[in-house]
């Protein structure tokens, strides 16, 4: 996957709330269902495009599935966002050096 599919799979309030609950505890649609305002259908929906970002993996547990957060889910947007803070690092130290030597 790539930062920009986990970006667009978490842009959706209710998506980033479900994967919030379920990187916090393993849950099924049903029990995250009765904590949301949307229907059964609706979560399970929000997990297909979850799962499909690969933030959520599913394991069956008797007649139910059981979501959970993906490990390594978000390595791809964190490994962006490093790199991002560590250019705006290096661009802050440069124009420091820079008034330095104006100085």
């Amino acid at each position: 996957m790539t930062y920009q599919t986990t970006l667009t799979a978490l842009a959706d309030p209710t998506r980033r709330q479900i994967f919030e609950a379920v990187a916090a505890e393993p849950s099924s649609v049903g029990l995250l269902a009765v904590q949301l305002p949307v229907s059964r259908p609706a979560v399970s929906q929000h997990l297909k495009a979850l799962s499909d970002a690969g933030l959520v993996n599913v394991t069956k547990q008797g007649t139910r599935n059981i979501y959970a957060a993906c490990p390594d889910g978000l390595a791809d947007l964190r490994r962006y966002l490093e790199q991002l803070w560590g250019d705006v690092l290096t661009s802050f130290a440069n124009d420091i050096a820079k008034e330095s030597q104006s100085d």
